[in-house]
């Protein structure tokens, strides 16, 4: 850019500097006036020419002439001497110290016009050199992302642009491995940023001034949503020509995010379709097409035994959490080798113990997980069915449940089929038809008792509660309060789950 000191050096202009306190301040024009208020007519980033003709005296009038000229942006004042005033006044020296406005001094025989038609020289030669920076800038960048495969070398050679420093951040603002080039200012909260610009989706992207720094930050994506998010931060405003490096850059990354989401895509088509006929018993071409979704020849190795668990919530969590489970390192033992989103439920396949790690997860993302029975390759039918009935028995007060909790284990283990069905059908008679007072009793037994967790879950008024519970002891002809009692509830609410699951 072109700063004060870039004029102040022209030696045919034979400017004497009076006070320069911000030499690098950028000049974008030259103006004339030799008005007592001339801030009206200005843009800022001007340098003032005056000869003070109508300020002969002036005294305290300075102060506001140049508290005007600051608030307007000036970037400095070119005072010419030998008409109006033999040399600078020393009140106006005194006010543009107290403002820290640049101001020199015109000396008699150097015209304005000439300050003028230097300066737009050195403007013009200025966006000439921009211009052909900024094609550089351009080549830079495409090579560097054709280079590889890995945004590292392009977000090098972007910091080194800016002269400063870069960041990919995931969809949540969260730095997607460390900052290239210099560190982000500490007072920045790129998280916060994103957060108030992603409702926008691709459309708009967060420019602001945190600790002396210009901060870039805009959407990397394809379609509507926003993959991640680039940050670029520089200790000085950035040029036009640094502004276009950064679009180019998020446009390189957008063409590589489309590549990976083409290829996401097959291999989620592959899974999903793998998943289909693990859970139809076919564990061999389930073994070929997962190895043609990882690129490699043959079969992939399959568990001895596997889980299987349904998810649900609001579509955009269950899309972030088929991110997270696809993108987690297979050394943090939480990968799913099967995953198939289908609008807002998620199903998943995998070692039991794998499973129960990625429900948890699924969990802190805000989702609901039932996890089916733990069964050999060759009855992933039941591991499907037993984990749709249990994704039914979670509440957002119990968002992930097991189908060993509610059946497999304990004492209907003991118990046949039948005996269990007529001990149920039984027991549960009298209140068979009353869905509410179902849902309420299992819910007080799940909570031992417990009738303000009860009226939390069911997300009534404890009284409701209490008078449910009131019913069901009429009905059942029984004090909840006694043990025998919730036992027997128990077992009967587990074989009726088991009775109806098989039906």
């Amino acid at each position: 850019m072109v700063g004060v000191q870039d004029v102040l050096a022209q030696p045919a202009l034979a400017l004497r500097g009076v006070f320069v306190p911000r030499p690098a301040e950028p000049v974008r024009w030259v103006a004339t006036s030799e008005l007592a208020d001339p801030s009206p007519f200005l843009e800022g980033g001007e340098v003032l020419l005056t000869t003070g003709l109508d300020t002969s005296g002036w005294r305290d009038e300075w102060e506001g002439y140049v508290a005007r000229l600051r608030a307007a942006g000036v970037a400095a004042i070119g005072f010419a001497t030998g008409l109006t005033h033999d040399r600078v006044p020393d009140r106006l020296e005194r006010a543009c110290r107290a403002r820290e406005v640049n101001l020199f001094e015109v000396p008699r025989h150097t015209p304005f016009v000439a300050i003028s038609r230097l300066t737009a020289r050195l403007l013009e030669e200025r966006d000439r050199a921009d211009s052909r920076r900024a094609v550089v800038m351009q080549r830079e960048l495409t090579e560097a992302a054709a280079r590889r495969d890995d945004p590292g070398a392009l977000l090098r050679t972007l910091s080194g642009q800016v002269d400063g420093g870069t960041a990919l951040l995931t969809s949540t603002g969260t730095p997607d491995g460390g900052p290239v080039g210099t560190p982000p200012p500490p007072s920045l909260d790129m998280a916060a940023e994103v957060a108030r610009i992603r409702p926008q989706g691709l459309r708009t992207s967060a420019s602001v001034t945190v600790g002396g720094h210009t901060v870039v930050i805009q959407p990397v994506g394809v379609g509507t949503r926003p993959e991640g998010y680039l940050a670029v931060w520089s200790p000085q405003p950035l040029t036009d020509g640094q502004r276009g490096a950064v679009t180019t850059a998020v446009a390189l990354l957008g063409l590589a995010a489309e590549r990976r989401h083409d290829r996401r895509e097959t291999d989620r088509r592959l899974r999903a379709r793998a998943l289909e006929l693990l859970l139809g018993g076919d564990a061999r071409t389930t073994a070929v097409l997962l190895a043609a979704a990882d690129d490699r020849p043959g079969e992939a190795e399959l568990p001895e035994r596997i889980r299987v668990a349904w998810a649900t919530g609001d579509p955009d969590a269950v899309a972030e959490a088929v991110g997270v489970l696809e993108s987690a390192p297979a050394a943090r033992g939480t990968p799913v080798l099967l995953a198939g989103p289908a609008g807002d439920v998620l199903r998943l396949a995998d070692a039991p113990e794998r499973v129960e790690l990625a429900a948890a997860r699924l969990a802190e993302l805000g989702l609901r997980v039932g996890v089916g029975a733990a069964v050999g390759l060759d009855d992933g039918e039941r591991a499907a069915t037993t984990a749709r009935y249990a994704l039914a028995q979670t509440t957002d007060v119990v968002p992930v449940v097991h189908w060993d909790e509610l059946v497999d284990d304990g004492v209907l283990a003991l118990v046949g089929d039948r005996a269990a069905a007529a001990f149920a059908a039984s027991f549960l008679g009298p209140i068979a038809g009353r869905a509410d007072l179902l849902l309420t009793l299992r819910a007080f037994l799940r909570h031992h008792g417990s009738r303000g967790k009860v009226a939390a879950e069911l997300t009534v008024h404890r009284n409701t509660v209490r008078h449910r519970l009131e019913e069901i002891e009429v009905a059942l002809g029984r004090s909840l309060d006694d043990p025998a009692t919730r036992v027997s509830a128990w077992v009967a609410l587990q074989a009726d789950a088991a009775r109806r699951l098989e039906g």
